[in-house]
């Protein structure tokens, strides 16, 4: 079996990073949503060691605190020569705006340039949907279209699960966007 390109030190890159603190002020209104944008956000790959540029956007419904912009500019200033995949630092933003907060939900987008000719779009929210979780196990049976082998599934070895999502966390109407997840059958 061939040595795989990425490893686990790929996967975990960064996360152990000791990151400034964000600060925070006392929320003085209840009920309204804040986005902050960062369209100058850099970081490296921890692979290549090639940089990384896109825009970061957050958006929070603040609770008892909001974010300090200043702080948080230093924040994400930080990764700016720091080792990390994209969808890591999404999720770690999240985690640490959630931290120092509080929010009632929030949200972060990163839209990452492409660099040979793909670009990269996640965005993470909070609160985490229930039943997920880190790693292994999120979906018990699930292999996302891949056998054992890592080769693609034929469609009749696949049952589809259709699965109604929100489009915001704020939005606790019926506004939702329909996902279509396949599992080995």
């Amino acid at each position: 079996m061939p040595k795989p390109r990425y490893t686990e030190a790929h996967a975990q890159a960064g996360l152990g990073h000791k990151f400034p603190a964000i600060e925070t002020w006392s929320n003085r209104f209840p009920g309204y949503e804040i986005v902050v944008d960062d369209p100058e956000f850099t970081s490296v790959c921890p692979k290549t060691n090639l940089p990384d540029f896109g825009t970061v956007t957050i958006r929070y419904m603040p609770d008892k605190h909001c974010l300090e912009l200043k702080s948080l500019k230093e924040y994400l200033q930080s990764y700016r020569n720091l080792g990390i995949f994209q969808e890591n630092i999404v999720n770690r933003v999240l985690e640490d705006v959630v931290r120092w907060a509080r929010p009632v939900w929030a949200e972060v987008k990163g839209d990452f340039r492409p660099r040979g000719g793909i670009s990269t779009v996640v965005v993470a929210r909070w609160p985490r949907p229930k039943g997920v979780g880190r790693g292994e196990g999120r979906f018990p049976s699930a292999r996302w279209n891949l056998d054992r082998r890592g080769g693609p599934m034929a469609a009749s070895e696949t049952k589809y699960v259709r699965a109604a999502v929100p489009t915001c966390p704020a939005e606790r109407s019926s506004a939702s966007l329909s996902v279509l997840y396949s599992f080995p059958k």
